[in-house]
């Protein structure tokens, strides 16, 4: 399977390039979002591709789109990519972008814990809170919770750690009327996406969801939704409480760099042996088997 590292479009101008994603312009209101095969874990960006991963996360992405866009507005245009971009260009987009508005972002990840998992699970054994949300004592790793939590995170630049923050200073950031809107729709996209996935046999233990505003000041969801890269994923038949549960995403990738003892979790990344890339691979694949019932397109 071949993979992208990194786009080289020269037809468009390039506006920036993310942890995973490369975005260039397409005229002065939209934005070509190509999702590349980089994987980053830690806020560092590994050294190696994931072959194929790119596209399972464009397909998923896709598949929720569709599935929540009841709920809010999103940053589909529905314009093919390879019509934006030159001919010789169109293998590096095909099934692994998008054209869509561009939007004003909000510079902070809106994230939803339905478990104790995670970042969360240690701010909860330091603390007994998570994101200054107080929770019952003697709750289990993994354990779900009676109800979900909305717990924000500040974007940092890139190669630096997202910071947790409290509700309350995400209303000092954003407003407080844009924080609760953004608030009560996350619960909503998750609680939807959770339910459905049950069906499915996966549990979104948490997930994180990025917004922006158009020129009208309207809400829309953007960037990717319920990806193996934004989400944990957990095979519901072999979920325990006690453990942190096998995933469909890149949490394989995470506890193999937790065996490391000499790399502090900053750049430059270490190298992922074959077998790491390979099976991670494999899981992204899986994990869109198995959510959205579809093959990775060819």
């Amino acid at each position: 399977m071949n993979s992208l590292y990194q786009s080289t479009i020269s037809s468009l101008p390039l506006l920036g390039r993310g942890k995973v994603r490369d975005n260039y312009a397409v005229g002065d209101d939209k934005i070509l979002i190509v999702t590349t095969d980089r994987l980053s874990a830690f806020d560092v960006v590994m050294n190696e591709p994931i072959p194929g991963k790119g596209r399972v996360l464009n397909q998923m992405s896709d598949f929720w789109f569709e599935k929540l866009g009841s709920i809010v507005p999103n940053h589909l245009t529905g314009i093919a990519p390879e019509s934006v971009v030159r001919e010789d260009e169109a293998d590096q987009v095909r099934g692994r972008a998008v054209v869509a508005k561009r939007l004003k972002p909000i510079l902070v990840e809106a994230v939803v814990r339905g478990y104790i998992i995670g970042s969360g699970w240690k701010d909860y054994q330091a603390t007994g809170a998570v994101c200054g949300i107080a929770l019952p004592p003697g709750l289990k790793q993994a354990e779900k919770l009676a109800a979900p939590i909305f717990t924000p995170a500040a974007k940092a630049d890139l190669g630096e750690h997202d910071e947790n923050i409290s509700f309350e200073e995400m209303e000092k950031r954003i407003g407080k009327e844009l924080a609760g809107k953004i608030r009560d729709v996350s619960i909503r996209l998750y609680q939807t996406a959770a339910d459905y996935a049950a069906t499915r046999g996966i549990i979104i233990a948490d997930t994180k969801f990025e917004f922006g505003l158009d020129d009208n000041g309207t809400l829309h969801l953007m960037d990717e939704v319920l990806t193996a890269d934004s989400s944990r994923f957990w095979p519901a038949d072999s979920y325990a409480t006690g453990i942190s549960p096998p995933s469909f995403d890149k949490q394989f990738v995470r506890d193999y760099l937790e065996t490391l003892k000499d790399w502090n979790k900053t750049a430059p990344a270490p190298a992922l042996p074959a077998d790491v890339i390979e099976k991670t691979g494999a899981k992204y694949r899986e994990a869109l088997e198995r959510l959205t019932g579809e093959t990775l397109k060819d």
